[in-house]
Formats: C-alpha cells, structure tokens, sequence
C-alpha cells in the first residue's frame, strides 16, 4: 500500500496494516534477546493510551518521559499521540532541577520516571511542577497505584480508540539542552515530524529486512526521528541497547544492518583499531596500514594496480572482515549525526569496509537538513539537503566571501520555541526561514559544508577569526587527549585546555617506561602532548595553532555541569571555570 500518512498516529497504524506479523522491538533479558511484532507493539500503545486516558489525559495535554530508551519510552509516546497529547521526553542523566523545570514550563501533567530512583525524585519535586498531576513509576510492583504495570492493567479493561491529530498540532516538546542558559522547548508538530521521515526515507533505502540497534537516545531530536519513526514506519526491527558498556557484545549478538549513532562512537572505532594494530606484528600492522591507503585509494574511484588489488584484499580478509564482525558483519551503513565527524576518522572507517554517511540538523529542524546518502556522498561534507529542505547561505553573518549563516525552509521547521517569544523571533524569518547559528557554505555541486558555529567563533587580537568546534575535533584524535577546548578570545594566540586520556597515557608509559603518577604535572607529559598539539594541527591556520596549554585530569561531564545532556561541551562554563589558568598562560608565555 503506498505510504500516505500525514501524522504519527497515521504511521504507526500504516505500519500495523503492513507490517502487523514483523519483529519491531528487542529487549535483553537473562543474556538473551526477545523481540515483540510491530501488532504487539500496537496493542501495548492501546492499552497505555487508555490508560492515561481514565487519568484525564486528552487532547492538547502534554505527558513527559524521563527515561533511557526501553520499550516503554516508544509505547508512551506512540500513546500520547493517539490522544492528542504531546511528548515531552527528557534524559535520565538531567539532575531533577531540569526535569522539574522542563514539565512545569512545556505544562506537564502526566510524567513517567524509568526506575524507582528516578520515580522518588520526581516525587519529590512535585512542589516545583505544579502542572504535573501523576507521576507514574515504570519500575514499581503492580501492586502499586503508581505503577505502569497498574495504568496498563486499567488500560486494557477500557479500550480507547486512537483519536487523530491535525498535521499542524503538536507532537513533541523537545528541549535543547542549551550550552547557556535554560533549556528551550522546540514544538515539533506531526507535519514536521512526519516531513522528515518521508524525506529520509527518500534517500536511504531502508527496508523491513533491516534491524538496528538503538543507543542513539530518543530524547535527542536525531535518534527518535532518524531511528524511531523512520524505522517503525517501515517495520525495521530495534533492539534496545540496554547499558553503553554493552554495546559492542550487543552489536555483535544483534548482527544489526544500519546504525544511526554519534561520531564518538566512530571515534572509538578509530581509535580502538589503531590501538590494537600497535600492538601487533609489524608486517601486520604495514598490510593493515597499506590496506587502509588503498582502501581509501578505491573509495575516491581510483584504479587500482594488481598488487593493489592483492593487498587490499589480503588486508580485508584478515583485518578489515574481523572488524566488521565485531559489529556483527552484516553492516550495510551507519548514519552519524549531532556533532561533527572528523574527515580523517570518516574516511578510516570508511576505508574499513563500513560505510559511515555523515548527515547535519537540529531539533528545530525536527532534526535532519541534510545527509550523505548511498550514491550521493561526499566525504568532508553534510551532504546535500533533503528532498523538501532547502538552504540558503546569509553571508552578512560570516567572516569571508565564501562561508555564512546557514538558513534552513522546509515543512520540518519547528513551529516556534514555547514560551520563549523572544527566542523564537531571533530564530525564525518572516518568511519561513530558519536561522540555524551554525556557519558553512554550499559547494558547487550543492553538498553542505559546516564551518563551526556563530556563537562560539571569536577573534584573535589581529583580527583573525578562530571557529574552535572543528578545530577540537582533529586534536582529539590523539590517543593521548580524552577532550579539548580552545580559546583565544582578544587574546594574541589561541591557548587548549586539554583533558588527558589517562588510559593512552597509562600504555604509553609502560612501553617507554615513564613513570607519570601525576600526568598532569608531568614533563615527559607536557612534552608528548606538546608533540602531539603539533602533529595534529598541521592542516591548521599558522594562527589556529595553539601556542600554549593546560593540562588537567577531570574530563567534561553532565554531572559536573560541563557536557550537555547531549554531549555537548557547555564551553562557556568550561571557560569560566579555568579561565584564571588559562589565562595564566598569556603571562608566561615568551
């Protein structure tokens, strides 16, 4: 049947008619992995749906999650929908300050809490969140009143028919988790939502063969729309990642054949392969090395000589093919998303047989813009916008002829920030635009290319622009930096804080017998990150490069306020918080 649904209640119900039999949901219990069909999964949704329903959940009502994914983040949400409610999910690792401002401020009245630990917190924040009326524990025993196994049991002795939305109604607030400030709350309609599964759906051919495995959250714009709804529109199979430490003995159980993840994850990949090629015999390490090279060599569409040929196949038959069955070895892609993806990292993994299509958005483009796809890619690009998106370049907000703001038109833009009129004005044009803050430039042949963001570029006291995000990304590549951050604000010269990766440290030490019981204070240390501050900032600007830094040992957290709930630096804490030792180094240096 053709696809022709213009809401999320709409989808789902399409995808019970086509799919009703087919595997959708993997959950791990005593080491094995039970999938429920997609019809199952239907039958939870009316069962929760009515169940909210006898606690006065209706129409223009809004129900929060705080929640990792599990089956019951996508039963609620698939539910709320049906009422005409809309979603308002929020992160487990948010401290109950966030969570009780978000559900006072988007109007919570129905909130879930994943465990009982989670539940008690809620519960005492009640006084913070007067909107919320029930809080619902998804872990507590049905014998208690509170508990999602009770709301279910309700649930199914009073059926509720799906009640439909409009397009334009709201489906989600979705909160941004803010490097300043106080979380925003995104309205995300059907319309857009929708807009952007059809979209992406268009350019990656995703079929109901394929399974996934989700640890991307689904309290991130990226991971519920690309994965979520993208995948139970088309009967894709989920299994829920159940702890971060357990994905790569997951990746290899589920054997899944696409990937939506961040580039950390890839990240690791390159740095784990490159780990474990160290410590292996040198004529292994020189046909790993000499595979990657014309690996890459082939990617670009270059011919290749015969022992060309002979050795990328020698190296894919006993190096490559072991690394791809660790993630199961039936990988057809992975799509990253969310944050940048180093050219060099890309192009590694690439070259590994796993192809990584690098894509760009944001919540208030409900989130995809644009993407590498199969058949159109560009390594060191976004991609080209999606089919119904389209991008202008506002060069009157960047620092050259060639690079500007990105604006994004499409019905996949937001209806507006809730609350925030101010906000919503400086983001959205009268003419339907959305202002991104995100700088880049579109090339000849229309693939995106993302330059940093306005907000965190700054100018040196020559006058030279620094846009520092993309800048971080390639000296985090070193073995031996956890994370790093630039700054250089009016200042002659751009300093790092850098995180040591104690772990590479701890290796390095043992193979050159150091001895480094306080790194962060050690010579021989500063000496190897100096050499490696060097190493990889050679693609740099002369007046990119950093010409001092500080070493420190914490790494930046959600809990220790420095990381987003998304993972992105909060730099501007980051920066207050060691700007005196940054700026210490102006002093001494000569």
């Amino acid at each position: 049947m053709p696809v022709t649904f213009s809401t999320l209640v709409e989808l789902l119900e399409q995808s019970v008619e086509r799919f009703g039999p087919r595997e959708l949901f993997g959950t791990k219990s005593a080491g094995a992995w039970h999938f429920i069909t997609v019809a199952q999964f239907q039958e939870q949704v009316s069962a929760c749906r009515a169940g909210m329903a006898a606690l006065g959940i209706g129409p223009g009502d809004r129900v929060g999650m705080v929640a990792n994914n599990r089956l019951e983040w996508a039963v609620a949400a698939y539910a709320s929908y049906g009422l005409r409610a809309a979603y308002v999910p929020m992160y487990e690792a948010q401290n109950p300050e966030e969570w009780a401002f978000i559900c006072q401020d988007a109007g919570v009245k129905l909130v879930f809490g994943s465990t009982n630990a989670v539940f008690e917190k809620l519960i005492a924040a009640r006084g913070a969140m007067p909107s919320v009326e029930h809080v619902i524990g998804l872990e507590l025993p049905a014998s208690d009143a509170k508990s999602y196994a009770r709301l279910m049991e309700v649930g199914r002795a009073a059926a509720r028919p799906s009640e439909h939305p409009l397009p334009d109604e709201p489906a989600a607030f979705i909160y941004t988790s803010g490097t300043t400030g106080q979380p925003k709350g995104a309205i995300l309609t059907h319309k857009n939502l929708v807009a952007n599964v059809k979209s992406s759906l268009a350019v990656f051919p995703i079929t109901v063969e394929d399974r996934s495995l989700a640890f991307l959250s689904w309290a991130h714009a990226f991971g519920q729309t690309a994965e979520l709804h993208v995948m139970v529109s088309v009967g894709c199979s989920m299994a829920i990642n159940d702890e971060v430490p357990n994905i790569v003995a997951n990746l290899a159980e589920v054997k899944p054949t696409i990937l939506v993840a961040l580039p950390r994850i890839f990240n690791r990949i390159y740095d784990g392969v490159n780990r474990q090629m160290a410590e292996r015999p040198k004529p292994i390490r020189a046909l790993f090395q000499a595979g990657i090279r014309v690996s890459a060599k082939k990617k670009r569409g270059e011919a290749l000589s015969t022992w060309e040929g002979i050795t990328l196949a020698l190296a894919d038959r006993l190096i490559f093919a072991k690394v791809r069955g660790r993630f199961g070895g039936r990988l057809r892609f992975c799509v990253s998303g969310s944050a940048a993806l180093s050219h060099e990292v890309a192009e590694f993994v690439d070259a590994l047989g796993i192809d990584v299509f690098e894509g760009y958005g944001l919540t208030e483009a409900s989130p995809v813009v644009s993407a590498n796809c199969p058949g159109h890619a560009r390594l060191g690009t976004v991609g080209r916008p999606l089919p119904g998106v389209r991008v202008v370049i506002d060069r009157s907000l960047g620092n050259d002829d060639q690079n500007g703001e990105i604006i994004v038109y499409g019905e996949n833009v937001m209806r507006g920030y809730h609350n925030r009129p101010e906000e919503q004005a400086k983001m959205l044009m009268a003419d339907g635009g959305l202002r991104t803050g995100d700088l880049g430039f579109l090339d000849a042949d229309g693939y995106l290319h993302i330059t940093g963001r306005i907000k965190e570029q700054y100018k040196l006291e020559n006058g030279k622009y620094v846009v520092p995000s993309p800048l971080e990304e390639e000296l985090k590549l070193s073995p031996y930096i956890l994370n790093v951050v630039l700054s250089g604000a009016n200042k002659p010269f751009n300093v790092a804080l850098v995180v040591l990766n104690e772990d590479g440290l701890k290796r390095w030490a043992r193979d050159t017998q150091q001895d480094i019981s306080n790194p962060a204070e050690s010579a021989a240390v500063k000496r190897l990150i100096e050499t490696e501050l060097e190493a990889r900032s050679k693609s740099f600007k002369g007046y990119e490069k950093p010409k001092a830094f500080l070493l420190i040992r914490e790494d930046f957290t959600v809990e220790n306020g420095m990381l987003t709930p998304s993972l992105k630096p909060r730099r501007q804490r980051i920066l207050e918080r060691y700007g005196a030792q940054l700026e210490a180094l102006y002093a001494r240096a000569p």
